[in-house]
């Protein structure tokens, strides 16, 4: 099977309750759940309101992230109070709350305890730029991320198939570099990093890992290959691609990717560019 290929153009690193609304009866429905919750929304942020809770003079509820920003209460402008209202705790206590990133997808509901963990790592989360070398601070769906990476970042190039050829040009250029592309298959985009690092006294370390742009649980679904073929030798390596969730930072410092130096870099270039076979194939 032929084997699309598009160079990779280098890009050097940068260095640089309100106490009158009523309250629904326990029914022990989702939807009773979700009324439940909804009377200690933050008039504030829209976030819910989570032990320990604070209300104002009058009873009006505010979150905890949004009480030290304020000087009065939102509802009535009365002073805010110190005493804790336990028995609307007891309340969160029995409830599941929907994540905050429920309106990118999330179907979880926990319980408060749990909350802030999930959405550390909730895969429904906005992305940041994976753009590896730049200080781009665009952040976006993951449905977002191949037009963002297409308009603001002219270097990448798309390639379809599952078998492509990612040819990265001048890796002999001095400092930093990143090449990047992305490799479109079995309805995923999968984004490309080869990026070399300057390491000390001149020594140079090439680092190259596949990211889907998707979530981890999409990720496990596939597998890539990456190899670098010359005379007589063939330098191989493959994994589950990372989530761009995750990033590729940790990979590399770890060398949970395909690693090589200069002199191995050499074997394998011609004419100072290096050709590297990506596969990606289906679990």
């Amino acid at each position: 099977m032929s084997r699309e290929a598009a160079p990779a153009v280098p890009t050097r690193t940068s260095t640089c309750i309100p106490s009158s609304q009523s309250v629904p009866a326990l029914t022990g429905t989702a939807a009773a759940n979700n009324d439940l919750a909804s009377l200690s929304e933050c008039p504030f942020c829209f976030d819910y309101v989570l032990p320990s809770i604070l209300p104002c003079q009058s009873g009006h509820l505010v979150c905890r992230n949004c009480r030290p920003k304020l000087s009065c209460c939102p509802t009535c402008r009365g002073p805010l109070g110190s005493t804790r209202n336990l028995a609307m705790e007891e309340v969160a206590n029995s409830l599941l709350f929907p994540c905050i990133y429920s309106f990118s997808g999330c179907e979880l509901t926990l319980p408060y305890t749990e909350k802030a963990d999930h959405e550390e790592l909730c895969e429904f989360r906005p992305c940041s730029c994976p753009f590896p070398g730049v200080a781009c601070k665009w952040q976006g769906s993951l449905d977002a991320v191949v037009p963002h990476l297409m308009h603001h970042h002219e270097s990448v190039t798309t390639l379809q198939g599952k078998k492509i050829i990612f040819l990265a040009t001048d890796i002999n250029l001095p400092g930093s570099i990143d090449w990047v592309m992305v490799q479109s298959c079995f309805g995923f985009h999968f984004m490309l990093v080869l990026e070399k690092q300057e390491k000390y006294d001149g020594h140079q370390q090439f680092f190259a890992i596949v990211q889907l742009i998707g979530t981890r649980k999409q990720a496990e679904n596939f597998a890539y290959r990456l190899e670098l073929n010359g005379h007589r030798r063939r330098l191989a390596w493959e994994a589950t691609p990372r989530s761009i969730h995750e990033g590729i930072l940790t990979a590399i410092m770890n060398s949970d990717c395909l690693v090589f130096d200069t002199s191995i870099a050499q074997r394998f270039a011609e004419n100072g560019d290096l050709c590297m076979n990506v596969t990606i194939s289906m679990c």
